[in-house]
């Protein structure tokens, strides 16, 4: 049997309206390696979901704009392709009675003991919750080791993480970390929430307006900011923030003022975020007291 083709996200000039013709992407380009951690940037609106989803298979793509380790994830399908997002937490179903262990069970715990027993501890978990009896935030962590229980090569994360503390986001993202250092894997994560993410990213996308403004490797980012600050004599944003949270304070600032009012553009929907504090609904806890 072949070995499988690396877990790689190419996307070549990638354009998808919504059916009332409004724009969700143009013309995106990217082309991110196996074992990356990708962070998707941009301020609410900026056509995060509608990315994701494409990526996912969710939402048909043009013809030859999307390949996940060479394949489309529309037309042919792709195992091991994992998407989290908001919904699930509201669906009903997943509000009644119904105990942890049988939900574990449903999606191939048993066939995975050691990946559930450590999801449950990296998530701190309480297998004997019922899920009518607990907080959205609960929900979320149920729905994590839900989706990750079985191996995945590729994962596409939504704001999945809005509804944990930040003990268990911490957790949650050295789990991530060790995933795609042991084995053929990729994760795409777009967030508001910046803590705990400084050094956590291999790539950055930066999206304005269903675009792409910039991608490329993180570390080459930040050296760049480094430099630019550096012959500005200045720092921008405010002290004690992480490299990372000083680089997206940039980028949202310019894209807001490049943007002007929402009602100038007719933008499609793409999906919600719950935090709405910071600019463009970005959140981070300084690494510091201010100097």
């Amino acid at each position: 049997m072949p070995n499988p083709a690396p877990p790689t996200i190419e996307t070549h000039d990638l354009t998808y309206t919504f059916p009332d013709r409004s724009n969700g992407v143009s013309h995106i380009s990217l082309s991110l390696p196996p074992r990356s951690r990708t962070l998707l940037i941009g301020a609410n609106g900026a056509g995060k979901t509608t990315l994701l989803r494409l990526l996912a298979g969710k939402r048909l793509a043009p013809r030859g704009t999307i390949a996940l380790a060479g394949v489309d994830p529309f037309t042919s399908g792709l195992e091991g392709v994992t998407y989290l997002g908001l919904e699930w937490v509201l669906n009903a179903i997943v509000r009644t009675d119904i105990g942890v262990d049988e939900l574990l069970r449903s999606v191939g715990g048993d066939a995975y003991p050691e990946r559930r027993d450590e999801l449950v501890s990296v998530l701190d978990i309480d297998t004997a919750w019922r899920m009518h009896a607990v907080s959205d935030g609960e929900r979320r962590r149920v729905q994590l080791a839900m989706g990750l229980i079985r191996p995945w090569t590729v994962l596409l994360l939504d704001e999945i993480t809005v509804d944990l503390d930040v003990w268990s986001r911490s957790q949650f993202l050295g789990f991530l970390r060790r995933e795609t250092e042991a084995r053929e894997c990729t994760i795409v994560y777009a967030t508001h929430i910046l803590d705990n993410l400084a050094g956590w990213p291999t790539h950055l996308v930066h999206m304005h307006l269903g675009t792409v403004k910039e991608w490329g490797p993180a570390g080459e980012m930040l050296k760049r900011l480094d430099e630019e600050e550096e012959e500005g004599g200045q720092v921008l944003g405010e002290k004690g923030n992480s490299r990372l949270g000083e680089l997206v304070l940039r980028w949202l600032r310019d894209d807001l003022q490049d943007r002007g009012p929402r009602s100038q553009h007719k933008r499609g929907p793409e999906g919600w975020s719950y935090l709405q504090h910071g600019i463009g609904g970005y959140g981070f806890e300084p690494k510091g007291p201010p100097s």
